[in-house]
């Protein structure tokens, strides 16, 4: 790397250290009540590429800014291996099927216990079914930091997924909650398949240096932190626009959350 480019890199971090922000953040992750057991969740991944040497001073695989811009995302792994499918009731309605039967790798009972389709009421569109799979993972941090959930669009997916994921943005040192998966599916006529171990989704991590580096380290699960999920966790299913609950939700937070594991 050049000393242009170098200089060009470290330019946002040298700004924010000047106005007194972190040169790097430490977020904590953990998985809270996790369905199937703890051995499916794999830990967050930080994404890397698989490409040859380049072959130019000039390749993709050397510009700073690709470079920086990749390294800022974490993958999360897809813990199951699932086949689902839309089929369409006589009377209409748009049904959630399992499409290998008594083939598939789960059982009904962990299945249900793991996704729901909303109802229409909720969909965005009339004919795009909304899906939603329990991703039970918690990102803490002791200083400003939001997560930035996204679909995994720096991978490439020979058969594309049939319809968007939906992304989410908030901040983990208020509002720590457990994610969720929610796909919004365009074309019913072809099916979802979810490969164990393939890239599931992505996180990112938005802090106030926008030169900061993210150090992700696994969260102990403390009291302390289990008290404060259990103020927080579940909320949108009593009151609309959780974020105007920000304001308590810090008043009542402990100093500390934040304890990597040993």
């Amino acid at each position: 790397m050049s000393w242009e480019d170098q200089f060009a890199e470290d330019a946002d971090q040298r700004d924010g250290e000047a106005r007194g922000k972190s040169r790097s953040v430490t977020v904590g992750w953990t998985v809270r009540f996790p369905q199937g057991g703890d051995a499916i969740w794999s830990a967050p991944k930080p994404f890397t590429r698989k490409d040859p040497k380049p072959a130019s001073a000039k390749s993709v695989q050397v510009c700073p800014a690709a470079i920086d811009f990749d390294r800022r995302h974490f993958v999360i792994p897809s813990p199951i291996d699932l086949t689902l499918s839309i089929a369409r009731q006589p009377n209409g309605q748009l049904q959630l099927m399992d499409a290998d039967g008594d083939k598939s790798a789960m059982r009904a009972k962990g299945r249900n216990g793991m996704m729901v389709m909303h109802p229409p009421s909720e969909w965005r569109h009339p004919e795009r079914p909304v899906i939603q799979i329990v991703a039970p993972y918690v990102f803490v941090a002791d200083e400003p930091c939001y997560v930035v959930q996204t679909a995994p669009y720096l991978d490439y997916f020979p058969t594309p997924r049939p319809g968007v994921q939906m992304g989410g943005r908030f901040p983990v040192h208020i509002w720590p909650r457990p994610l969720s998966w929610g796909f919004e599916w365009h074309d019913v006529s072809k099916p979802l398949v979810l490969k164990r171990g393939e890239p599931w989704f992505y996180v990112r991590f938005e802090t106030e240096n926008p030169g900061a580096h993210v150090r992700l380290v696994e969260q102990e699960q403390t009291p302390e932190l289990e008290k404060y999920l259990d103020s927080i966790v579940d909320v949108s299913n009593y009151v609309n626009k959780t974020y105007s609950l920000f304001g308590e939700a810090r008043r009542i937070r402990p100093e500390k959350l934040l304890k990597p594991k040993s």
